[in-house]
This record gives structure tokens, sequence and C-alpha cells, in this order.
């Protein structure tokens, strides 16, 4: 994304998508140069934020784009998606032109996910850290209508009725890699799947994740301290920054709402067969690798001794 500057044009957020502004042809093209594994029917890409997976048929959408993407790989058979983050989250997205390769990763996941065994490994950077140092984030969710928008809240002590009435256990693993300036950078190892899930789970840490336009508002703050603000009181919003956090990440109040939100698919453990690895892994977007860069966060397998 690009604002001009002094009669220059500042790159904003590298690597950030803007689709209302590309073409079909456009977008698939990107798309095949965002390949990043391929063997027989297998395919892995890194989805960029901003763009969905699925949607209306007349929508851009990175759907629409498989026949072009299978093509260009020489597949005979249809691209189907197997496992993808949000639309607004980056990262892996595997894809499959196999029934039956499709069928045996849906299952492992299904199983995995029954022995609690986590599969995914999302990264996030969160405004506000964790109270511990890692833990895990249970609760029930369910998707409601607040003020006449479409939100996932919390229900407390959810009843068998309710759990047949939409409302789902949901459950996180998270361990704080590292933080400095109020700001923290968290691995994400969800071990259900449901809408939101990860935006809200950090939300009710009080820690939202950078970037999250509508759960952050929920958190309030006063003289440093944060807290949850009632759900009916809240609407979705740009997300409110500090000046000094604005100061890191060198950008103003005013571009704060194109800020591209911090939630990225970076790694998906696989079974065992003949046409993948035992781990796929899709490397951070440039604003994201920015991002640690201003805030002076770091990422590796160990976290950093404080």
């Amino acid at each position: 994304m690009y604002l001009k500057e002094s009669g220059k044009r500042k790159v904003l957020f590298p690597g950030m998508l803007q689709p209302e502004k590309l073409n079909h042809e456009e977008l698939a093209e990107m798309m095949k140069t965002a390949v990043l594994y391929h063997n027989g029917p297998l395919v892995a890409l890194n989805k960029p934020p901003g763009l969905a997976v699925t949607g209306k048929p007349e929508e851009l959408t990175l759907l629409s784009v498989l026949p072009e993407i299978g093509q260009h790989l020489g597949l005979s058979q249809e691209l189907h998606v197997v496992r993808a983050p949000g639309r607004e989250s980056s990262g892996l997205v595997l894809l499959s032109s196999c029934p039956q390769i499709t069928k045996t990763f849906q299952n492992f996941f299904i199983h995995s996910r029954r022995a609690q065994k986590p599969t995914v490994t999302y990264w996030a950077v969160t405004v506000g850290i964790p109270a511990t140092s890692k833990g895990k984030i249970q609760v029930a969710l369910k998707l409601d209508q607040v003020r006449g928008i479409d939100l996932v809240v919390p229900v407390k002590a959810p009843s068998r009725q309710t759990l047949k009435e939409g409302v789902k256990e949901t459950l996180t693993h998270f361990f704080v890699q590292d933080s400095t300036s109020g700001c923290a950078l968290v691995k994400l190892q969800p071990l259900t799947a449901f809408p939101s899930q990860l935006l809200v789970h950090m939300m009710l840490q009080l820690c939202p994740v950078l970037g999250d336009h509508v759960y952050s508002a929920r958190v309030g703050s006063v003289l440093g301290e944060n807290f949850l603000l009632p759900v009916e009181t809240t609407v979705p919003q740009t997300q409110v920054l500090s000046e000094l956090l604005l100061y890191r990440l060198q950008i103003t109040a005013k571009e704060t709402a194109l800020l591209p939100l911090h939630l990225h698919l970076h790694q998906i453990l696989l079974p065992e067969t003949s046409v993948a690895p035992r781990v796929l892994i899709a490397p951070l977007p440039p604003f994201f690798s920015q991002t640690l860069w201003n805030l002076g966060l770091q990422m590796s397998e160990q976290p950093r001794k404080k």
C-alpha cells in the first residue's frame, strides 16, 4: 500500500493486498507467484491479508482464480481448499486436486483435534502483553448480532441446549515469544476452529491483535490499565493505538485505519504421505517483518529471556 509523501510514494505496509484495485487476471498472476510448494496434486501458497478465500460468485476471491493456478501448474483436476486462514489473515493455504488426498488430510486434522494435538501455528503481534508467558484460552463462543452487526461473542457457562444452538467450546494454546514496548509476539496454536476465534481469544486476554479493527474495540484503557468493555456497548471501529506505538510503527493516527491484521498462519503439520513433507511453512509478509523490526520484537525458536 502506498501513500504520497512530499511528492514521493511512501511504502506504508509492503506486501499488503488491495483486491479492490486488482482485476481477475492480475490477481491470478499474483497468486501464481505465491505458490510455495507443489508436488503432484498438492499445492501450498502464501495468501496475503485482505484476500477472501471464498465469497459470492461475482466477488474476486482466491477460489475464483484457482482454475488459473491449476492450469499454470499443469493440473488436470480442479483444485480444492483443504486449509486456509481467514480473509484478513495472511499465511498458508493448503490446496489439493485429489479427493483422496483431501480426505486423508481432513481426517488427519479431525483426529488431531480430537486428540488435542495442534496442527497449525499462527504468529500474532498483540497490543498488550499476556499476563503469563504461556497458557491456554478456553471459552465458549457463538455468532450473534450486536447492534445489527454479526460478531463472535463469548458465552458464559454454556448449557447442553446452547451447545446445540450454535455455541461451541473453543481452545487455543499461546506462547509469548518476545515482548517490548507494551507489545508482544505471540505464537498461537488453536485446537478448535471457529470464525474469528484467535481474535476473540486475544481480545479476552486484553491483548488484541495489531490491526484488529473489529474486536479490539472491546478493550478499554485507563491510566495504562486495560479492561474489557461490555459487548452491548461497543461497536467495531479503527483500532486505537497510543502515540508511542504509532511512533514506533512509523505511522500516523489517520493511517491506522489502513493497518493490516498481524495474524499469520505460519506452519501446518501434515500426515505422512508421499506427496508432502510433514511440515509446511509460509514466510511472514513484508509488512509483518517490518513491524517486528520497528518494535524490536525477535522471532526465534526459543523465547528470549528477559
